[in-house]
């Protein structure tokens, strides 16, 4: 019987989706623990809520890699919580627009100094210069 070619061998701890769901396991966990009030994907819609002001959910959706029915679902959740606000577009009113509430933005004003911790523990195996390097290349990849 002939061995098989090692280049045709499976690894799961050589794929990339398996380590990248790896690390995002552990960044998960490290941000519910810091960070028990919102969720990973609740913060990023405040977080970029904070940095570009009101945007259409669909725009929100993509400005935060979610599809429209995860968009959605998390908006629904942040209004809620009393975290953002929406209200129909004044140039189509078939479009929603999302907005940080004055609850939301002090929320993620109190959360975003441990939200950098909580990267920085993430990448803490990591010197400075393998981190930028580690980002520049995830970049790439988007």
């Amino acid at each position: 019987m002939a061995k098989p070619d090692p280049a045709l061998c499976y690894l799961l701890d050589d794929q990339i989706g398996f380590v990248l769901r790896r690390v995002t396991q552990r960044h998960i966990a490290i941000f519910s623990d810091r960070i028990p009030e919102v969720t990973t994907t609740q913060f990023a819609v405040l977080a970029r809520l904070s940095q570009l002001g009101p945007l259409s959910q669909n725009l929100l959706g993509r400005e935060t890699a979610m599809d429209a029915a995860t968009i959605k679902g998390v908006v629904d959740r942040l209004v809620r919580m009393g975290h953002v606000t929406t209200a129909p577009d004044p140039q189509d009113r078939r479009r929603l627009t999302v907005a940080l509430s004055a609850q939301g933005g002090a929320l993620f004003a109190r959360l975003k100094a441990a939200a950098l911790e909580i990267s920085d523990e993430t990448l803490g195996p990591l010197t400075v210069e393998e981190r930028q390097q580690l980002l520049r290349l995830l970049l790439r990849l988007t």
